[in-house]
C-alpha cells in the first residue's frame, strides 16, 4: 500500500469518526464526547488537509467550508438576499481605516457619518420571512446562499411573532436574526451540551420541534434581507419599529459618530461581559442610513457597510527557546520566535512572528525571554509584550543579520508611493536566491493558483535540492524516471502528479496573474489587471520597457489600482531574469482570455471612462455604479469607448479633445445623475 493510500484512508476514518459524533450531537441529542475532544479530533482532519492538499478535494474534506452545510434531514431553501459574512476588524487602526475606507467610497470629507453600533451575540444567525405580516418560512444560516428549512424549530421560540399586527407592514419582510440560549438557562443543560452556542445551534437543527421546545432559546433581530417596499431609512429606526411590533432587539446598541465614540463604546460594552447573561465576541458597526449601505454595496463576500470589531485576542504566557529567519517569496526577510508550545484559542502555538528588526529593537526581544502572545481569528501568533521582570540574566539580544539566508546583502527599500522607507528588509536576488525562488513555486503551485495536488511544500523543496524544479517551466519538465527511482513515489502517486499538472496547464488569465507572484499583487487586483488586458498577448506587453511606462499610467487609473500596485509591477518586469523566467512558463501553458461576466443593466456592454472630480460621489463610487449597471470601466481613451464620463470637478482637458476627435459620446455630470435617476 502506497503512502497517498494510508492517508486517505486515515482521513476517511477521521471523517466518519466525525460523522457519527455528529450524529450522537445534531440528531439524537446526545454527544458521547466533549466539545474539546470533538475539536480534537476536527483539528486533525484540518492538519492532514493542510498537508496534504489533494485532501481537500474529495468529497468528504471538511475544510473550506463556510458556515454549515444544510442537512439532508431539513428542506433547502435559497435565502432572498445572501447571508454574507462580516469584515473584522481587530483595533483601532482597523476601525480608522474601515472608516477612510468609507469616505473614500461616498466622497466625504468628515468622518460624522452616523454609525450604528450592537454587541455581536455569539450565537447562531436565522432568518425569518413573513409575508403580508404572517410568518412563512424561517432558515438556518447554512452556507450564506442555500439555508435549511427550520421554520418549526424556530416556532417553538415563543418570544417570535408568527403574526404582524401592523398598518404598516411591508408585504415582504425579511428578519436576521441570532438565536442564542442564556447562561443562567444553559446551567441546566451542562450535561447535555457543551456550551450556550452548540446549545442553540443543536436545538434548532433537532428533527423533532418538540426536543426543541425544551430549550430556553431567546433570539435578537438585528437586521433584515429582503425588504419590499422598502420603508425603513435607518438601522436604528428599522430596529425601534420591530420592537414595536413585538421583536426582541438587543439593548446593547447606539448611535455613535467618528473613532473616539467608537472606541468609547467599545470599550464600555467589553467591560460590561462578564455581567451579561449571554456570549458576545465583539460588537458590529453598520452604516446608520439605509440608502449608504445601499450606494456602498458589497465585496464578493462581505458587506462595505459594516464590520465586526472583535474583542482582544486570547492570549498566553510562554517562553521564546530561539528567533530564526525566514525569506518570503517576495524578497522579505521576517524574525519567527521559536516558542515553548502552548495553547492560545484552542490551538497549539510553537512559532509567532516578530513582523521586522524594528519591531524586536521597539519591545526589547531576547532569545529567553518571557512572553505574552495572542493570536485572533486565522492571524498568525505575534509576540505583544516582554515580562522584564521575569528576564534572566543569560537572555540574549538577537543580531538582525545585515544578509539574507543565501548571503546576499539586503536592504530596506524607499517607496515612492508612501515617502518612507520599508520597514522591512528585502533580498533582492529573486529567483536566483534559492528561498525566494522555493517560496514563489510553492505558491505557484497553491490552491489558489496552478493548484498541483502532489506538490506541497516538502515536495518543491525536495526537487530543488534534487535539480529537478528550479524555476516554474520546469514543472511542465519533469524527469519521471528520476522520481520513480525516489522513496515514496509508486506509479500511482506518479500519475497523479501528471494527470495534476497537465490539468494546470490550462489557466485562467486573472490566476495566472495572481499565480507569478508580484508583490501587492492578490486576487482581486489580479482580476482588475486581467479584466484591462483581456488577453495573454495583450499581458505581454508589460515585458517591453517602453510600452509598459504608457500602459502602467492607464492601468493606474482604474479603481483598486493605486500607486504601490502600479510601482510594484514595474519593478516586477524591470528584472530581466523575471522576464526570462515568465516568457519560459507562458510557453508551456494555455491561458484562456478573461471574460468580464455581463450584468444587465443601464451600461449593459457600454465601455465608460471618467474624468475630473464629482461632487456628490467618489470616483471609486462612479465605477462600481457603472459596473453594477452593466458597464466595463476603461482607463484610457480608445475607439472602443462608448461613453466619457466627465466632472465638474479638474478634467483632463486631453481626455475631452481626444473623445470628441473618435466622436465618443461625453456626458457631464449633471446628464450621469440624470441617467442614474431615470
Amino acid at each position: 500500500m502506497d503512502d497517498k493510500k494510508k492517508i486517505l484512508i486515515q482521513h476517511k476514518k477521521i471523517v466518519n469518526d466525525l460523522k457519527e459524533h455528529n450524529n450522537f450531537y445534531f440528531i439524537n441529542d446526545e454527544p458521547k464526547i466533549s466539545d474539546s475532544e470533538y475539536d480534537k479530533i476536527k483539528r486533525k482532519a484540518l492538519e492532514l488537509e493542510e498537508k496534504y492538499p489533494y485532501l481537500k478535494k474529495i468529497s468528504e474534506s471538511i475544510s473550506g467550508i463556510i458556515g454549515a452545510k444544510p442537512s439532508n434531514q431539513f428542506k433547502k431553501i435559497k435565502h432572498l438576499v445572501p447571508m454574507l459574512s462580516l469584515s473584522n476588524a481587530f483595533n483601532k487602526n482597523d476601525m480608522s481605516d474601515f472608516l477612510k475606507k468609507i469616505n473614500n467610497f461616498l466622497n466625504t470629507k468628515n468622518n460624522k457619518i452616523e454609525i450604528f453600533s450592537e454587541a455581536k451575540i455569539d450565537g447562531i444567525s436565522a432568518t425569518l420571512i413573513y409575508e403580508k405580516g404572517f410568518l412563512k418560512k424561517g432558515l438556518s444560516r447554512g452556507d450564506g446562499i442555500t439555508g435549511e428549512d427550520i421554520l418549526d424549530n424556530l416556532k417553538t421560540i415563543t418570544s417570535i411573532p408568527q403574526k404582524i399586527e401592523a398598518k404598516d407592514i411591508p408585504n415582504l419582510l425579511e428578519i436576521r436574526c441570532e438565536v442564542f440560549i442564556g447562561k443562567k438557562d444553559f446551567i441546566n443543560f451542562k450535561e447535555k451540551f457543551a456550551n450556550p452556542r452548540n446549545a442553540a445551534g443543536g436545538s434548532l437543527r433537532q428533527k423533532n420541534p418538540s426536543q426543541t421546545s425544551k430549550i430556553p432559546l431567546k433570539y435578537f433581530a438585528y437586521g433584515f434581507g429582503a425588504v419590499k417596499p422598502m420603508i425603513f431609512k435607518k438601522q436604528s429606526e428599522f430596529l425601534d419599529k420591530i420592537k414595536k411590533w413585538g421583536f426582541a432587539t438587543n439593548p446593547l446598541s447606539e448611535v455613535v459618530t467618528g473613532i473616539e465614540e467608537i472606541e468609547k463604546e467599545h470599550n464600555n460594552i467589553d467591560s460590561k461581559r462578564s455581567s451579561l447573561d449571554y456570549d458576545i465576541d465583539g460588537l458590529v458597526y453598520k452604516i446608520n442610513d439605509i440608502e449608504l449601505q445601499r450606494r456602498l454595496g458589497n465585496t464578493s463576500n462581505s458587506p462595505r457597510w459594516a464590520i465586526a470589531y472583535k474583542f482582544s485576542a486570547e492570549k498566553a504566557v510562554t517562553k521564546i527557546n530561539d528567533i530564526v529567519i525566514q525569506v518570503g517569496r517576495t524578497g522579505a526577510i521576517t524574525p519567527v520566535a521559536k516558542v515553548e508550545p502552548v495553547t492560545v484559542g484552542g490551538v497549539v502555538v510553537s512559532n509567532a512572528t516578530l513582523h521586522n528588526e524594528d519591531e524586536i529593537q521597539r519591545k526589547d526581544i531576547r532569545i529567553g525571554d518571557i512572553v505574552k502572545i495572542q493570536r485572533a481569528g486565522d492571524v498568525i501568533p505575534q509576540v505583544v509584550s516582554v515580562d522584564i521582570s521575569k528576564r534572566h540574566k543569560h537572555s540574549k539580544k538577537f543580531i538582525f543579520p545585515l544578509k539574507c539566508l543565501c548571503g546576499a546583502e539586503t536592504k530596506k527599500e524607499f517607496s515612492k508611493s508612501t515617502k518612507k522607507q520599508d520597514a522591512v528588509r528585502r533580498c533582492k536576488k529573486g529567483y536566483d536566491c534559492k528561498f525566494i525562488a522555493q517560496e514563489k513555486l510553492k505558491h505557484i503551485v497553491s490552491k489558489e493558483a496552478f493548484n498541483i495536488d502532489g506538490l506541497g511544500k516538502k515536495v518543491i523543496e525536495h526537487f530543488w535540492d534534487l535539480g529537478l524544479i528550479k524555476e516554474p517551466a520546469n514543472i511542465f519538465e519533469l524527469n519521471y524516471d528520476i522520481i520513480r527511482k525516489l522513496d515514496g513515489w509508486g506509479e500511482l502517486s506518479i500519475d497523479n502528479l501528471k494527470h495534476a499538472i497537465r490539468k494546470s496547464q490550462s489557466i485562467t488569465l486573472d490566476k495566472f496573474i495572481f499565480s507569478i507572484g508580484i508583490r501587492h499583487i492578490g486576487q482581486e487586483n489580479a482580476k482588475i489587471i486581467a479584466g484591462f488586458f483581456n488577453s495573454i498577448k495583450n499581458f505581454s506587453q508589460l515585458f517591453n520597457s517602453k510600452n509598459r511606462k504608457k500602459i502602467l499610467i492607464n492601468l493606474a487609473d482604474l479603481d483598486g489600482m493605486g500607486k504601490t500596485q502600479i510601482e510594484s509591477i514595474d519593478n516586477f518586469f524591470l528584472s530581466k531574469t523575471n522576464t526570462k523566467i515568465i516568457i519560459r512558463l507562458i510557453d508551456k501553458l494555455n491561458i484562456s482570455n478573461y471574460i468580464v461576466k455581463t450584468i444587465d443593466g443601464k451600461f449593459s456592454n457600454k465601455k465608460i471612462m471618467f474624468t475630473g472630480g464629482f461632487k456628490n460621489m467618489s470616483r471609486s463610487e462612479a465605477k462600481s455604479v457603472a459596473e453594477n449597471n452593466g458597464g466595463k470601466v476603461l482607463g484610457s481613451i480608445t475607439k472602443n469607448l462608448d461613453i466619457l464620463v466627465v466632472g465638474d470637478s479638474k478634467p483632463t482637458k486631453k481626455k475631452i479633445e481626444q473623445a470628441k476627435a473618435l466622436n465618443i459620446k461625453i456626458v457631464l455630470e449633471k446628464e450621469w445623475y440624470k441617467i442614474l435617476n431615470n
